[in-house]
């Protein structure tokens, strides 16, 4: 009994150590030349390599001020991407970073850590003049350039529906006016009418009363 129970503990040991081996190996190598550049007051740019011959699926960065303070975790699988721009960084602060490839297996070891510095905010200027070919700022540019061109889309189209509200309140005075005038021109001529037949109808009925008038003298007498 003694016997079959440490050859069962021999053969999880070495099929559990046959896991770790195989999931070991397939893990991918560490990325290389880690590099930071674009700085700038509250964000730099990250690039690395990746050996050949290795299926990455996405990367994994650790940022963290030189300090210990504010540890940060970025992680961004289903992308080929080798870069990353970091934001919200703190101005003349210094950083200590680490990059790690995703496959399809499990992480890679983390990458040799690279330190850096952000500048002043009065160095940003200069700096951003200096990276105008960085894709990064290109795309950030196309960004605003889309965002500008939205805002003039929305106020075209406001200023339109604007114009089109005015053109029918127009309408709708003209057509009130116009109406309001018929019905005048309507009530007109029927107080025209009424007139005369008042005064005709008042003419016959004193002509009457008049000739009431001679009979009674004329039996009078």
């Amino acid at each position: 009994m003694g016997r079959l129970t440490v050859l069962v503990n021999s053969v999880l040991l070495l099929l559990f150590g046959s896991d770790i081996f195989l999931v070991g190996a397939n893990r991918p190598p560490a990325p290389v030349n880690v590099s930071v550049m674009h700085l700038r007051a509250d964000s730099a740019t990250v690039s690395w390599e990746v050996p050949e011959g290795d299926i990455i699926i996405g990367f994994s960065i650790s940022q963290q001020r030189q300090d210990g303070h504010m540890q940060r975790f970025i992680r961004e699988v289903n992308t080929t991407s080798r870069s990353c721009v970091l934001w919200d960084l703190e101005e003349e602060t210094d950083y200590i970073i680490q990059v790690q490839s995703i496959g399809l297996y499990g992480e890679s070891q983390a990458s040799k850590k690279v330190h850096f510095r952000t500048l002043k905010k009065t160095d940003r200027f200069s700096s951003n003049s200096s990276n105008q070919d960085d894709p990064t700022v290109q795309g950030l540019d196309k960004s605003r350039h889309l965002q500008t061109g939205e805002m003039i889309i929305i106020v075209v189209v406001l200023v339109m529906w604007a114009a089109v509200i005015a053109l029918f309140c127009r309408q709708y005075d003209i057509i009130k006016d116009n109406d309001s005038s018929n019905n005048k021109e309507k009530v007109k001529p029927l107080s025209e009418r009424s007139t005369p037949e008042h005064h005709s109808g008042g003419l016959l009925r004193s002509k009457v009363n008049m000739k009431k008038c001679y009979s009674l003298e004329f039996l009078a007498n």
